[in-house]
This record gives C-alpha cells, structure tokens and sequence, in this order.
C-alpha cells in the first residue's frame, strides 16, 4: 500500500470554504481518477501558537506505486491547478508518498 499524502496550511479567512470544497468537490474528483481505494482527511491538533491558519492532511491510498505514477502523469496537473485557481496563495502545501512495510 502506498499512501500520497498532502499535507495544506490554510489562512483561517478561508478555513470553512476550503474544507467544504476539499470534501464536496476535489477528493470525490481524486477518487474519481480509479487510482486511489481510501482517503482520509485529518486535522492537525497541534498547532503551533505562532503560526496563523490551519494546517490539514488529506492521505489518498492505492494499491501500487504504479497507480501513483498513473496519477501524477495523467490527473495531478490538472488537480492542482483547480485547487490553485480557486484558493491561489491563501493555502501552502507539500506531498509526501509512504510505503506501508
């Protein structure tokens, strides 16, 4: 199992916007690609007191690493554009990828 996780800081101006569009619109699009079997989305409850906004974790699971390259080269692109055109810098994020062992 391999898990594709992003890890968004998000301004608090836009908090309940964001997360209502994560839920009904861009993971139900993720899922949609047939490379994901699960998805998880978390909040992280140790904030640090100097940092502004929230910061959240959205894990997708597939089977196979080849289901991960199958969607960075086919649907990442174009997923990450949607995410950035409609929230452009009021969010940060970065991607791990973990292998279950």
């Amino acid at each position: 199992m391999i898990l594709y996780n992003v890890t968004v800081s998000v301004d608090l101006e836009i908090e309940n916007e964001w997360v209502k569009w994560m839920k009904e619109i861009h993971i139900p699009e993720m899922m949609k690609t047939g490379c994901f079997n699960e998805n998880k989305f978390l909040k992280l409850l140790n904030e640090r007191p100097d940092v502004e906004g929230s910061t959240f974790a959205v894990q997708f699971f597939a089977k196979s690493s080849a289901l991960i390259d199958e969607y960075l080269d086919k649907h990442a692109t174009d997923l990450r554009q949607r995410h950035i055109d409609r929230f452009g810098n009021k969010t940060a994020a970065f991607r791990t990828l973990l292998e279950e062992i």
